[in-house]
């Protein structure tokens, strides 16, 4: 090879290698065997037929829920496969781990594969967990009393990629209801308002099921910048989202683009791996054009 050949390949080959270690500074790594980026919730064990009522005591008293940074059941464990860290969150009763600091504009990654073990109330049901964003306020909110205000990543047999709100609203491209078929995304279609203040409920289907095979590591991808969110399941983009937002005491619709992280226990065994965040200036450009008018 001739010396001129030489040095480009070489000068090639450093630039190439020092994009990509770039590239890698650029991800935070979010799990570690001591979860120090990470708080946990934990509500109580909902039996079969509950109906969103607060739990009581044979008195009829209420019972609080067992709180933050209470975990004496073992909920949320990190185990170690092929030396590194696996957080294994058991699903026996209700809860969350929550970031312990708050995100924007950012695009966050993860693998997650499901377990073989369901508790009530939904052993007969679908297992199910789920990614919540732009998490604010006290834990406990709405139905299920455990998590915060928050948009939803749905973790779901079947369902990975769906929408799901906590006291929140949304716009996604979307298929509208009709009779008893719910919301459907699809990115050919306009943007249709759901949730908190809206007709539609809140409430919808990713565009496709991408999850894999039981037992198989799924990787979730989710893009969140300003007002925009953008649901991938294993490479594919499944929902497209807008206008974030949630409405206060008194009515006034408000924009929710900024929040905890939170993972959910929700009666399923479910394992998560390989979580890493990194910052964002802008839209990345592949996803643009889900924007255009």
């Amino acid at each position: 090879m001739k010396p001129f050949l030489i040095l480009f390949s070489m000068v090639l080959f450093r630039a190439c290698t020092s994009i990509n270690a770039q590239e890698q500074e650029q991800w935070t790594q979010l799990l570690d065997r001591d979860l120090t980026h990470w708080d946990n919730y934990l509500s109580y064990r909902f039996p079969a037929g509950y109906k969103g009522e607060q739990p009581t005591d044979e008195e009829g008293n209420p019972i609080p829920p067992i709180g933050e940074n209470k975990d004496e059941y073992g909920v949320f464990q990190v185990i170690e496969e092929d030396g590194s860290p696996v957080l294994h969150v058991s699903g026996e009763i209700y809860g969350a781990v929550t970031s312990k600091k708050e995100y924007a504009n950012y695009h966050l990654r993860l693998k997650v594969k499901w377990g073989s073990k369901k508790y009530p109330p939904r052993e007969d049901l679908l297992k199910d967990s789920g990614l919540l964003y732009h998490a604010t306020g006290p834990h406990g909110r709405s139905y299920w009393r455990t998590w915060m205000r928050s948009q939803e990543f749905q973790i779901m047999e079947g369902h990975f990629g769906d929408y799901w709100l906590t006291e929140t609203a949304i716009d996604v491209r979307a298929y509208p209801t009709e009779a008893i078929m719910s919301q459907v995304a699809d990115v050919s279609q306009p943007f249709i308002p759901i949730g908190v203040g809206e007709k539609n409920p809140g409430y919808c289907m990713r565009s496709a099921n991408y999850e894999k095979s039981p037992g198989e590591w799924n990787t979730i991808e989710l893009i969140c910048f300003e007002d925009k969110s953008i649901h991938i399941v294993n490479g594919e983009v499944v929902m497209v989202l807008r206008n974030s937002r949630y409405v206060d005491e008194n009515g006034n619709k408000v924009p929710l683009t900024k929040g905890k992280i939170q993972l959910q226990s929700e009666a399923a065994e479910v394992y998560f791996k390989d979580i890493e965040i990194r910052d964002l200036e802008a839209i990345p450009a592949e996803f643009v054009q889900y924007y255009a008018q």
